[in-house]
């Protein structure tokens, strides 16, 4: 009794799948190497699962890229090469470049090398700093005013005409223009620490 004929589709049984994946592979495999040695023949093989795990055969005393180079030679065809250490060390070297500037846009912001600084980028540095002290003395006057209203709020005694004066004393630029300079003119007990708009 002979077996009866299946229909060519996809199993669509994962177990059964894979089951004759496995047989199927063997006998394959099987028949590309009597193949290669009955008839002297030169073959690649290379079989990639449903779940990517890849298998090959190559004729014997051949490797698969000999096989391959071949097969672009007869067809005039070329797999594009990917050589990823390019690409990465283009990477790389941009990131590097990349980290060297913000390091000297840093070191600008601190203080230090400003002698390399073209006269534009110190105009603009300075700008960039009245902006940032600017809203330092904003933040610095709307605390004491929450303060202020706290304190009113829950029956605390407060002096707020004398307090808003003790803070325009400690911010005497406040609302004038100003310049970085002028900044050393601010009493030296307090330390503020600048965010850069």
């Amino acid at each position: 009794m002979g077996r009866g004929k299946i229909a060519i589709k996809r199993i669509e049984n994962q177990t059964t799948r894979q089951v004759t994946f496995s047989k199927r592979r063997a006998g394959l495999l099987k028949k590309t190497h009597e193949l290669s040695v009955l008839c002297d023949a030169q073959i690649g093989l290379i079989i990639f699962s449903s779940t990517g795990k890849m298998c090959q055969y190559c004729t014997q005393p051949y490797r698969m890229e000999q096989i391959i180079e071949r097969y672009q030679k007869v067809t005039g065809t070329r797999i594009p090469e990917h050589d990823n250490r390019e690409h990465l060390y283009n990477e790389l070297a941009v990131l590097r470049k990349e980290i060297r500037l913000l390091q000297l846009s840093m070191r600008r912001y601190t203080g230090e090398d400003m002698s390399s600084i073209p006269y534009e980028e110190l105009d603009q540095l300075e700008q960039e700093l009245e902006r940032s002290v600017n809203k330092v003395r904003e933040r610095k006057i709307q605390e004491h005013r929450a303060a202020i209203e706290y304190q009113q709020q829950g029956g605390l005694e407060a002096k707020p005409v004398e307090h808003h004066q003790q803070v325009l004393d400690e911010f005497p630029f406040y609302g004038e223009p100003s310049s970085v300079l002028q900044l050393a003119t601010i009493p030296q007990q307090f330390s503020y620490q600048l965010q850069l708009a």
